[in-house]
């Protein structure tokens, strides 16, 4: 059924889809998911504005914070769709990789957008019941397991399957573990739930200060769309020893839309931001990266080109776990962006020191390529 329906979608071409050049269509994704969001963010705002859109302030957290009460929310809305139109634009779609991570698009930041929705509506911080949230992620995550694992069982070479399912180590040359030996592709179904909705949830959780967020995320999504363009070109993945899963050369398209939207969005959410992305925005982007990650199979590259990522998950679980354990927190407030806060560091000097650390971050991942 899933082949079929690819199949049948795939059927149909854009125009702009039939350019041969795979880099050239990348650069254009770019510029038409930027123009897309630069022509459209005004208007956006003002219509979040209009709707009394505004974002709920969590009153334990920094009183600095409270002076944004009311900024326009759900910003995430104009991102997703300048990677929709840009994606369904360039890329060619009898690709299923480029399907899946659509679907996880709408299914991650139709979450995020109940759970902002219902923030405005009630005027509370906590939104849509954990476990209906995490409900709903789990389907999400589950399905591109699935669909992933089902699509590698199609390939006619055997060494093609099990590369589309073991995880690649870096810096050693063939070094992969095994998911593919565990049956029925258990192993490697429920480590993609793990990465996908710990990305998910990471990203959202990053999402906390004007800006902070959504560069992180273009610069992981550039990085990723290096390895998604290495791991779907046989030369290179031969001459970089990578896994060659052909499936990949679409997924710098993606990738390349979201480069696009997410530096228009940031026009608009510099400090001070005049719109928030929200959890539609945050929750889709973070399973987004997760997915490719997971289709590159450069999960463990993917969490240090994510490390900041990964730091504001650890202090928010370290937090939580230190008080129920030991009723002492490690941090003066969490996630980590808030701890420097208290510190005295400006709101500016966080977000530009964590965009420091993340271009540092993106740059030791795209290494492990060559270090084998």
């Amino acid at each position: 059924m899933l082949v079929w329906l690819f199949g049948w979608l795939g059927q149909y071409y854009t125009p702009f889809s039939a350019v041969s050049s795979l880099t050239l269509r990348a650069l254009l994704a770019v510029i038409t998911a930027l123009v897309f969001s630069m022509f459209f963010g005004g208007r956006v705002i003002q219509h979040l504005r209009a709707l009394k859109y505004g974002q709920a302030i969590r009153n334990d957290g920094p009183q600095s914070h409270l002076v944004k009460t009311g900024t326009p929310t759900m910003g995430g809305v104009l991102i997703l769709s300048a990677i929709g139109v840009s994606t369904l634009l360039w890329a060619r779609l009898n690709n299923p990789y480029v399907w899946i991570l659509l679907v996880v698009m709408v299914i991650f930041g139709a979450v995020g957008w109940a759970d902002d929705w219902l923030k405005i509506k009630y005027k509370d911080p906590k939104g849509l019941i954990a476990r209906k949230k995490y409900f709903w992620l789990s389907m999400g995550a589950l399905f591109v397991g699935v669909s992933l694992y089902y699509i590698a069982t199609l390939q006619p070479d055997i060494n093609t399957t099990h590369e589309m399912q073991d995880l690649l180590v870096p810096v050693f040359k063939d070094w992969m573990i095994p998911f593919s030996a565990v049956p029925f592709g258990i192993g490697f179904i429920i480590f993609t739930y793990f990465v996908i909705n710990g990305a998910s949830n990471a990203v959202n959780l990053t999402d906390g200060l004007d800006g902070l967020a959504i560069l992180p995320v273009v610069l992981v999504a550039a990085g990723l769309g290096a390895m998604a363009y290495v791991s779907g070109d046989v030369r290179f993945a031969d001459y970089l020893h990578v896994p060659y899963i052909p499936y990949n050369s679409e997924v710098i398209i993606v990738c390349g839309a979201m480069v696009g939207a997410g530096l228009g969005f940031l026009w608009f959410n510099a400090h001070p931001a005049q719109v928030f992305m929200g959890d539609v925005g945050a929750l889709a982007l973070g399973a987004m990266l997760g997915t490719i990650a997971v289709m590159t199979r450069q999960e463990i590259a993917f969490a240090i080109m994510g490390g900041l990522f990964v730091a504001e998950a650890l202090s928010v679980m370290l937090q939580v776990g230190s008080y129920k354990l030991r009723k002492k927190r490690v941090f003066r407030m969490a996630p980590l962006h808030h701890h420097f806060e208290e510190i005295g560091w400006k709101e500016t000097q966080v977000v530009t020191r964590f965009w420091i650390i993340a271009i540092i971050l993106v740059i030791l991942g795209l290494m492990t390529l060559k270090l084998r």
